[in-house]
C-alpha cells in the first residue's frame, strides 16, 4: 500500500491549521450560548421552550450554511467557501451582540449557524482532501481541536465576564468578530483543494499546490490517484447519493451523524448551568464547571490526536459508545443522589466522548464517501448531524424539566445501540488514501 511518503509536513500543517480556524468559531458559537442563557433569560424572558429554540436556532442556520456551502464548494471552490463562513460569522456576532429584542436575537443567531454550518462542513473536507494519507486523520482531527478550543476559551471568557452586569451577554456574543476576522484573513492565503482543481480541469494549479505539500513522486501519484477516482464525474446531484453502489457509505455517513448528537453529550455542553442547578449549585459555581468541562474537553482531543492514526478510527468509536453508556447510567444515581460525583462523572463523560467520537466521526465523514459524491454526500451528513443536533438541544429543557436525571437513561439506550452500529456497519479507515477508502466502501 503507498503510504504517500514525501511531502512537507510544516506546510501542511499550517494550511490545515488555517482552514482548521472554522472550528474555533464553531466551538465559539456552540459554547456561548451556556454562559450566556442565564443573562438572556433575565433580558428576553426565556421559558424552557424558548431556551431550547435560541440554543437550537444555530442547528436551524446550520443546516442552511451546510446547502449552501456544497453548492459554493462545488461552482466556486473550497477556499470561496471558508471566506463566506468567516464573514457570516463576523457579521453575526455583531449583530447577536447589539440585539434589541428577541426576535432580532434569534435572526442573528440563525445567521450565526450559518457560518458554523459552512466551516462545520468544509474545514474538514478542505483538509481530508489536501493532506496525505498518512497524517490525515490527525489533520482532520485538528479541526475537532479547534473546536475545543473555541468552547474551552469562550467558556472562560463567559465565567470572566459574569459580574460584568445585565449586558454581559453582549460581550459574550460581540468578541466572536475576533477570531472570525483573523479566519478569513487566513483563509484568503489557503490554496484551492487540488481535488477540486483537477474536477474542473485546472491541472497545472493542482500541481502547483501538490508541489507545495509533498515531491514530485507524491504529485505524480497524487494526480494519478485523483484522476481516477473522478473519471466519469459529471455535475454533482443528489438524486447520485440513492445509487446502490453509493447508498451504503451515503447510510453509514447518516448514520454516525446522528449518533454522534443522539449520544446526548452536548447537552453537557450547552446546559451545564442547567444540570448543576438541578443539584443546587450557585450561578459562579454554574459557570466554573463549564471551564472544567472545556479543559477536560481539550485534553482528551488532544489525546485523540495521537490516538486516531495509530489505534484507529473504529476501536475508539466502540470505547466512546460502549463508556457513555455505562457512564449515564451512573450518572442519573448521582444527580438523583445529590452527590458530588455528579461533576467527575460528567467530566469523565465529556473526556471519553472528547477523546472518541467527537473526532472520528468528523474524520469518518470526510473519509468515507465516493469522490464523484463527496461535496453532496457530505452536506446530507452534515445537514443530518446539525438536525439531531437541534433535536437534542431544542428538547432537553423539556425533558430535563418532566423526566429530571432520569432523561440520561434514553442517551444511554442510544448509545448501547450506535455501539452495535459501529461493530457491525463500520470499516477501518486508518492509513489509507481516500481512493482506497473509496474501494472498500463501494464493494458488493
Amino acid at each position: 500500500m503507498n503510504k504517500q511518503t514525501g511531502f512537507k509536513n510544516k506546510y501542511v500543517l499550517g494550511i490545515s491549521f488555517i482552514s482548521a480556524l472554522g472550528g474555533y468559531l464553531f466551538g465559539f458559537d456552540f459554547a456561548v450560548i451556556s454562559g450566556a442563557l442565564p443573562f438572556l433569560q433575565k433580558q428576553f424572558a426565556f421559558s424552557s421552550y424558548w431556551e431550547g429554540f435560541a440554543t437550537g436556532i444555530l442547528a436551524i442556520g446550520a443546516i442552511a450554511g451546510c446547502i449552501l456551502a456544497g453548492r459554493v464548494a462545488d461552482k466556486y471552490g473550497r477556499r470561496p467557501g471558508l471566506m463566506l463562513a468567516a464573514s457570516l460569522f463576523a457579521v453575526s456576532s455583531i449583530a447577536m451582540a447589539l440585539a434589541p429584542t428577541r426576535d432580532f436575537f434569534l435572526v442573528a443567531r440563525f445567521a450565526a449557524g450559518a457560518g458554523v454550518g459552512m466551516a462545520s462542513m468544509l474545514s474538514p473536507m478542505y483538509i481530508s482532501e489536501i493532506a496525505p494519507a498518512a497524517i490525515r486523520g490527525r489533520l482532520v482531527a485538528m479541526n475537532q481541536l479547534t473546536v475545543v478550543l473555541g468552547i474551552l476559551i469562550t467558556n472562560l471568557i463567559n465565567y470572566t465576564l459574569r459580574n460584568t452586569g445585565i449586558d454581559a451577554w453582549r460581550y459574550m456574543f460581540g468578541l466572536g468578530v475576533i477570531p472570525s476576522g483573523l479566519f478569513l484573513i487566513g483563509a484568503y492565503f489557503l490554496p484551492e483543494s487540488p481535488r477540486w482543481l483537477l474536477r474542473n480541469n485546472l491541472e497545472v494549479r493542482a500541481e502547483i499546490v501538490l508541489g507545495k505539500i509533498g515531491d514530485s513522486v507524491f504529485v505524480k501519484e497524487s494526480i494519478t490517484m485523483i484522476k481516477g477516482s473522478l473519471s466519469g464525474v459529471a455535475n454533482i446531484n443528489y438524486a447520485a447519493l440513492l445509487k446502490r453502489a453509493m447508498l451504503p457509505a451515503v447510510l453509514t455517513g447518516i448514520g454516525l451523524a446522528v449518533f454522534q448528537q443522539f449520544c446526548g453529550i452536548n447537552t453537557v455542553f450547552n446546559y451545564a448551568p442547567k444540570i448543576f442547578q438541578s443539584i443546587g449549585a450557585s450561578q459562579d459555581d454554574q459557570l466554573l464547571q463549564t471551564v472544567f468541562i472545556g479543559t477536560v474537553n481539550l485534553v482528551f482531543t488532544v489525546l485523540a490526536m495521537l490516538l486516531v492514526d495509530k489505534l484507529g478510527r473504529k476501536p475508539l468509536m466502540l470505547i466512546g459508545a460502549g463508556g457513555l453508556a455505562i457512564l449515564y447510567v451512573f450518572i442519573v444515581s448521582a444527580l438523583h443522589a445529590n452527590a458530588g460525583v455528579v461533576s467527575v462523572l460528567l467530566l469523565a463523560a465529556i473526556g471519553t466522548y472528547a477523546m472518541t467520537l467527537a473526532p472520528v466521526i468528523w474524520v469518518l465523514i470526510a473519509e468515507i464517501f465516493p469522490s464523484k459524491i463527496r461535496s453532496a454526500a457530505i452536506t446530507v451528513a452534515v445537514v443530518s448531524l446539525w438536525m439531531a443536533y437541534f433535536i437534542l438541544v431544542f428538547t432537553f429543557p423539556v425533558l430535563f424539566e418532566h423526566l429530571k436525571e432520569n432523561t440520561f437513561y434514553i442517551y444511554a439506550g442510544v448509545c448501547a445501540g450506535g455501539f452495535f452500529f459501529v461493530l457491525f456497519r463500520i470499516r477501518e479507515t486508518k492509513g489509507k488514501t481516500l481512493e482506497e477508502v473509496e474501494q472498500a466502501m463501494t464493494m458488493h
